[in-house]
């Protein structure tokens, strides 16, 4: 499968895959994906993070959502920063290559005023994004203030919120962490959207 997705994504050629004996999606030009509304897509939400990456994987099968899995990526903060970048990269690719998720989406930078620890959050970020990119994977991305909306309703949720919100949408998600549901957020937030973004195309 790897094969045929990053074949699809670089060669710009429609690519139909086949995934848990379904017709998911098809590649096209750019890397585009085209549903076909009748299959399952699976999403991997990330929420990246130089000590705790959160990530969290659902099913979208239309307007209905279900858990797959959640966890965290615990780096050792002892180690040099290039070991940590390696270790995230290392275990997301871990996480995708056992669970299988065809979408990715991963949480934008929040600017805050400690410039620093914002350009480290930013190479954590790298890590998160090449992750699922290598793999021949869509990357969305969202700011923090659109995913606690889009699953909250207010852009200035917090996180005890957006954990509660997240465990009425997907009731038999386990996310042991706020990383954790934090990740399951962002990947809710990408099924909405993608959801709007394909009624919008199928009403063109």
């Amino acid at each position: 499968m790897e094969n045929a997705l990053r074949a699809g994504f670089f060669a710009g050629y429609p690519r139909q895959v086949k995934e848990r004996g379904k017709k998911c999606f098809n590649w096209r030009a750019g890397g585009r994906m085209v549903e076909n509304m009748t299959g399952t897509i699976r999403i991997i939400g990330i929420d990246p993070g130089l000590r705790n990456t959160g990530w969290g994987i659902i099913d979208c099968a239309g307007p209905m959502l279900s858990f797959v899995a959640s966890g965290v990526i615990r780096a050792d903060t002892r180690a040099a920063l290039a070991r940590r970048l390696v270790f995230i990269h290392a275990s997301l690719t871990e996480v995708i290559r056992a669970h299988r998720p065809e979408e990715a989406a991963v949480e934008e930078t929040f600017v805050n005023r400690d410039a620093r620890a914002t350009l480290k959050l930013g190479q954590a970020r790298g890590a998160a994004l090449l992750a699922p990119a290598g793999l021949g994977l869509e990357v969305a991305e969202y700011a923090p203030n659109r995913v606690k909306k889009s699953v909250v309703g207010s852009g200035h949720a917090d996180k005890r919120q957006i954990g509660a919100m997240v465990r009425m949408l997907l009731p038999k998600a386990r996310a042991d962490s706020e990383d954790a549901a934090d990740a399951l957020a962002i990947a809710i937030c990408h099924a909405h959207h993608r959801g709007a973004a394909m009624r919008l195309a199928a009403g063109a």
